[in-house]
């Protein structure tokens, strides 16, 4: 077998990173996240509670499944189905929400929806937004706005947003970049912690890691991930030894993994702003529990999913109260099922970039 195909690579991460997976269970808590729902008045039991796991050397402890702010959260004028469906994530126990500054476009529906919830439940969320902006006034700028569209006066996760090339890190390391905006806010409070996030190459990530004193890194991992510019082999190693609360993106590929999926038509996928060259043909080849499994057995703090209604949310949130961590044969076993479908679920990581 060649030293460089994906299956040596998967092998080489799971027998030598040193991520016992048994070790992943003292990270999760058995006791229920606040909100976990209890049994109904007819008796009938309730799912089990969420389980928590330390978010790096914070000090806080976050719901193993986390809301992401895309999907319903970032249509216009959507108000009636998002709201609801952040109301709901924070009664089953989920309190880690992610968010950004440019998620919904221009008029940020995403931070504008959650924020109609944090008006009044914000003491039940670990928040958690970005800035897409690469110099430190304009950064700054994104902060203050998201400020005011989700009711806070602190957030407890401000990131850079989509670090992806040497480019990136060069523009937000340069005097009076982004990152001079980071380390001033969380000096002044207005953020309790500081972040970097990636999906398109890893290199640029541990650059960054590499010089700054981060305290959380949100990255994309998913069962096809050793397939192409893996985050798994080197990246997340290196994360994990800085203690840093790892977030988990794209465990489900908005949706390209699942056998449930159905490809949009090739025209709407070539108008796409996610277009790549690489197109759909066909759905994939894993389950929910299947994706959702691969990522909760990595050394991860929380694993971030886009929702479009509230069953769909509640189907998460159930496989997530019902995980035990994966063997490594059953790692293996899924990372080849999803070999099939590699491409489209890593369509993130064929995207042109400057």
């Amino acid at each position: 077998m060649n030293s460089n195909s994906p299956e040596a690579t998967r092998r080489t991460f799971l027998k030598t990173s040193g991520f016992a997976l048994a070790g992943l269970m003292g990270q999760s808590a058995v006791t229920a996240a606040p909100g976990s729902p209890k049994g109904d008045e007819g008796g009938r039991a309730a799912q089990p509670p969420m389980p928590l796991r330390n978010l790096g050397k914070t000090g806080h402890r976050v719901s193993l499944f986390g809301l992401g702010g895309q999907s319903a959260l970032e249509h216009p004028n959507n108000e009636a189905v998002a709201v609801p469906i952040v109301e709901r994530a924070l009664d089953l126990g989920v309190n880690y929400i992610d968010t950004s500054s440019i998620y919904g476009g221009p008029n940020r529906w995403s931070e504008r929806y959650i924020g109609q919830v944090m008006k009044r439940r914000r003491s039940e969320a670990f928040l958690a937004s970005k800035t897409k902006e690469r110099t430190r006034d304009g950064s700054m700028r994104m902060i203050e706005q998201s400020f005011k569209l989700l009711h806070t006066d602190q957030l407890d996760l401000w990131q850079l947003h989509d670090v992806g090339t040497m480019h990136d890190v060069d523009e937000i390391c340069a005097k009076g970049g982004a990152m001079e905006a980071l380390l001033q806010a969380k000096e002044q409070k207005l953020v309790r912690f500081i972040g970097v996030t990636g999906h398109h190459r890893p290199e640029a990530i541990m650059e960054m890691l590499r010089r700054f004193p981060f305290d959380a890194t949100l990255i994309a991992l998913n069962a096809a991930d050793t397939y192409h510019h893996s985050f798994m082999t080197e990246l997340l190693p290196m994360a994990v030894e800085q203690q840093l609360g790892v977030i988990a993106m794209k465990v489900v590929s908005r949706g390209r993994l699942l056998e449930t999926w159905t490809p949009p038509s090739m025209e709407r996928q070539k108008n796409s702003w996610e277009a790549t060259g690489t197109y759909a043909t066909s759905p994939g080849t894993l389950g929910l529990r299947e994706a959702l499994y691969y990522a909760f057995s990595l050394p991860i703090s929380t694993a971030i999913v886009g929702i479009d209604t509230i069953a769909q949310l509640e189907e998460n949130v159930r496989h997530a109260s019902e995980f035990t961590p994966l063997s490594e044969k059953q790692l293996l076993a899924i990372s080849e099922k999803a070999g099939p479908v590699a491409k489209q679920a890593l369509f993130f990581r064929y995207m042109q970039r400057a």
